[in-house]
């Protein structure tokens, strides 16, 4: 028998998967991401500096987000035009396509609307 790592390997795929969103013109915006691994994770949330769901989301947004070729759709000093730029419902859909594929299958969803909401594992929301 192979070692774990390489089964575990083996049964996934890492080819980047097909999003799109339908913008407020009518239009569809496409764009492909490979599955998130843990790395990507701690690298965005890093670089989002904060606890902010929606900082960590924009960050891995402009890290994984590629055309079908495999080529970076954003740079990484775009974020502020991405944040300044645009209507938060049009970066919030195409942010909440990447989290909801990065997220743990038992994990809360984020609210991207609020920044750092959720409850920690464990604990209830108040109310």
């Amino acid at each position: 028998m192979g070692r774990a790592i390489d089964r575990l390997k083996s049964a996934v795929a890492m080819k980047p998967s097909r999003k799109a969103v339908t913008l407020p013109d009518g239009s569809e915006f496409e764009f492909f991401s490979p599955p998130i691994t843990l790395a990507q994770r701690a690298r965005a949330q890093k670089q989002a500096g904060t606890d902010s769901a929606s900082d960590f989301a924009l960050q891995l947004l402009v890290m994984v987000a590629q055309d079908e070729n495999g080529q970076k759709l954003f740079a990484p000093g775009e974020v502020a035009e991405l944040r300044n730029e645009l209507p938060a419902s049009v970066v919030e859909s195409l942010m909440l396509l990447l989290v909801q594929d990065a997220e743990p299958e038992d994990a809360e969803p984020l609210d991207m609307k609020s920044p750092g909401s959720g409850t920690a594992k464990g604990q209830r929301a108040a109310g």
